[in-house]
């Protein structure tokens, strides 16, 4: 698959598996992205298939000036950023209920393996939002700088910058915190 842009045009001429393995391959990683934006694992999950609905209901043009997975990925902040702005302040669920730390057979290295992840998660919704959306574009999806910086609607030079002072943002925070860096 080409980063889903034949699946795309497949769904488009009327094969219903192009949306579907569309659906398979970016749902997962869409929800994380969207909630990185809101802070809602739940929201997240319906702002996705927002996203995937927009594909259905739409079908909006895709030009292929970048990569299949960028062009989504803009469709999914545009959502979030919608979502965000009609939105009021609500409780927000703790980030901890998001782990299951139950099960494994060595529990305690199982545990402070999560707890990492938590404290950094915590650290990056503490950070300014272009920080957090460039650090999770960049680290957890794998995106070129120039591919986030279409996402964000940025220049390339922008991004680099972002990603700097993001970095150093998210090392003081954690450092504050305690977080030590072993296996990263």
């Amino acid at each position: 698959m080409d980063n889903g842009a034949s699946s795309y045009r497949r769904f488009l001429s009327g094969e219903k598996e192009g949306l579907s393995e569309i659906v398979r391959c970016f749902n997962d990683c869409l929800i994380m992205y969207i909630n990185s934006i809101v802070h809602d694992y739940s929201a997240a999950e319906e702002l996705a298939a927002d996203v995937f609905a927009e594909l259905i209901a739409n079908k909006p043009r895709y030009a292929g000036k970048s990569s299949f997975k960028t062009w989504l990925f803009a469709i999914a902040r545009h959502t979030a950023i919608d979502y965000q702005k009609k939105r009021s302040r609500l409780f927000r669920e703790p980030t901890e209920a998001m782990y299951d730390l139950s099960d494994g057979s060595d529990l305690e290295k199982q545990y402070l393996s999560e707890e990492r992840k938590i404290q950094l998660h915590h650290a990056l919704e503490n950070l300014n939002p272009d920080y957090s959306q460039v650090i999770y574009l960049s680290y957890f999806e794998g995106f070129s700088n120039a591919e986030t910086a279409a996402i964000m609607k940025k220049s390339k030079r922008q991004i680099e910058k972002l990603l700097y002072n993001a970095k150093q943002s998210l090392k003081k925070i954690l450092e504050k915190e305690g977080f030590e860096y072993e296996e990263l």
